[in-house]
C-alpha cells in the first residue's frame, strides 16, 4: 500500500504527552491517538515529530572533580617564585658584631725604660747596703764601705721584685713602625690592637702578631674563565686593597691574604661569565653573528664597567674579613692558546668586512649623487640600459681610486 506524507495543515502532536514517535492508521479507519481523524482512503499515514534538544546538554562535561581548597598562607610569607626565570644572588658573608677592631692597652716604652733603670737602682741600694758589693768596685764609685752584714729575707725579696719588674719593663718594649699594628690575644681572647708608632711598651705576658695595615697591591696570574658564549679566555685582574680591621683580618679567617686571592678569582668567574668577550659584527647586518646589535651590545672590552662591578662585588665579599677593596681592574683580557688563533682570524675577518662595507657604502652614495647631479642639471639623457653603463663605470672608477680592485661583473 502506498505511503503519503502528511499535509502541512494537519496538526502534528508534540512530542513528550505520553505519545508515541509515530502513529498509524489502519483499514478500519481508527486511528491509535486520540482527537486525529483518519483518512478516508484508508492509506497508512507516517507522521513525522521532530524534537530540539539543548546545545549545551550535547556539549556538557561530567561534573569537574572537586579540588582541596589551597593551603592558606602566612601573612608574612613571600609568594611563590618561578624559579626557572628568578635568580637567587648568594648574599655576601655577615659581620661578625662581636668582632671588631678596638684599642689595646700600650704606652711610651721610655716610661718603661724609667721604670727599668728605678728597679735596677733600688736593686743595686740594697745589694750596697747589705755590703755585698766588692771593695774593688765600692772605690771606683767612690761609695763609703758598709759591713758584710748580709741582706734578709725581705731584702732578698725586695732585690728580686726589683729584677723582675726590670725584666718586664724591658722585655715588653717593641718599636712600632709606620703602617703596621700589633694584635693582642691572650688565651685564644681578642685584647686589642697597638697602632702606635716609635718605642711603645706592651705587656710581655700577650702574646703579640704583627699585620701590615699599608695600602697594598697584587696582580693574579692568568686566571681560566669563560664569557657569556662559553668562550675560554684567560683574565689578569690587579688589586688595590688593605686590611681597615686587624681583629677580623686576624680572627675571622685563617688567612686574609688566601682568601682575599680566592675571592678574586671567583668574582672574576662570575663577572666575566656575564658577557662576551667580543661582538663580531657581520657584513650588511646591523646584527653580530650571536644575534647581538653590534652597536649596542657590552662587551669585556670595556674596562671601566667590567672593573666597576668588580671592585664593588670583591668589596662586599672582603668586608666581612676587614679587607677593603679600593678597586679591582682587568688588566689583560684574552683568550685561551687553544682558540686564541682562530678567534684571532675571525677578528681580522669582521674588522675586513666592516671596512669592505664602509667602502661599498661611500662608493655607491658618490655614485647616485653623480648619476642625480647629472640627470638633474640635464648635462645627459639616459635611458635605461645607458644609466646601467654609466653606474657600473663610475663604481669600478671609485672603488679603483680607493685602492680596492673588484670585480664589475
Amino acid at each position: 500500500m502506498p505511503l503519503r506524507e502528511p499535509e502541512a495543515s494537519e496538526k502534528q502532536p508534540e512530542f513528550g504527552r505520553g505519545n508515541r514517535p509515530e502513529e498509524r492508521t489502519g483499514e478500519t479507519g481508527k486511528t491509535a491517538g486520540a482527537g486525529d481523524e483518519a483518512p478516508a482512503n484508508g492509506e497508512f499515514v507516517v507522521r513525522k515529530y521532530h524534537e530540539t534538544i539543548p546545545m549545551d546538554l550535547l556539549f556538557r562535561d561530567a561534573e569537574p572533580a572537586k579540588r582541596p581548597p589551597p593551603r592558606p598562607r602566612h601573612a608574612g610569607a613571600p609568594a611563590p617564585a618561578d624559579t626557572a626565570r628568578t635568580r637567587r644572588r648568594v648574599p655576601p658573608p655577615r659581620l661578625d658584631k662581636d668582632l671588631f677592631e678596638r684599642r689595646g692597652f700600650a704606652c711610651s716604652g721610655w716610661w718603661a725604660v724609667l721604670v727599668a733603670l728605678l728597679a735596677v737602682a733600688g736593686a743595686a741600694v740594697l745589694v750596697w747596703s747589705g755590703g755585698l758589693v766588692p771593695v774593688r768596685l765600692t772605690e771606683l764609685l767612690r761609695l763609703p764601705e758598709r759591713s758584710p752584714d748580709g741582706l734578709g729575707v725581705w731584702q732578698w725579696g725586695a732585690v728580686g721584685g726589683c729584677g723582675v719588674v726590670a725584666l718586664c719593663a724591658l722585655g715588653g718594649l717593641t718599636r712600632g713602625r709606620v703602617g703596621s699594628a700589633r694584635v693582642l690575644s691572650l688565651f685564644g681572647r681578642y685584647r686589642g690592637t697597638v697602632r702606635r708608632t716609635g718605642l711603645v711598651w706592651v705587656s710581655p705576658l700577650v702574646p703579640r702578631r704583627r699585620v701590615d695595615v699599608r695600602l697594598r697591591h697584587w696582580r693574579s696570574e692568568p686566571m681560566a674563565a669563560v664569557d657569556a658564549r662559553g668562550v675560554e679566555l684567560r683574565v689578569v685582574v690587579f688589586v688595590v686593597w688593605r686590611v681597615t680591621d686587624t681583629a677580623r683580618a686576624l680572627f675571622a679567617v685563617d688567612d686574609h691574604v688566601a682568601y682575599l686571592r680566592e675571592q678574586v678569582e671567583a668574582v672574576t668567574a662570575r663577572v666575566v661569565s656575564q658577557l662576551p668577550a667580543d661582538a663580531f659584527g657581520d657584513l650588511g647586518d646591523d646584527t653580530d653573528a650571536w644575534g647581538g646589535l653590534h652597536d649596542a651590545a657590552e662587551t669585556l672590552r670595556d674596562a671601566e664597567a667590567v672593573g666597576e662591578s668588580l671592585s664593588r662585588i670583591l668589596a662586599a665579599e672582603c668586608r666581612a674579613v676587614g679587607i677593603e677593596v679600593f678597586s679591582a681592574r682587568p688588566t689583560r683580557i684574552e683568550y685561551a692558546p687553544e682558540i686564541a688563533a682562530a678567534m684571532r682570524r675571525r677578528q681580522i675577518a669582521a674588522i675586513d668586512a666592516q671596512h669592505r662595507d664602509s667602502v661599498i657604502t661611500s662608493v655607491l652614495d658618490a655614485v647616485d649623487d653623480t648619476v642625480s647631479r647629472l640627470t638633474r642639471r640635464g648635462l645627459v639623457a639616459l635611458d635605461d640600459y645607458e644609466r646601467k653603463a654609466l653606474v657600473k663605470d663610475l663604481t669600478v672608477a671609485f672603488y679603483t681610486a680607493r685602492g680596492n680592485a673588484v670585480d664589475p661583473h
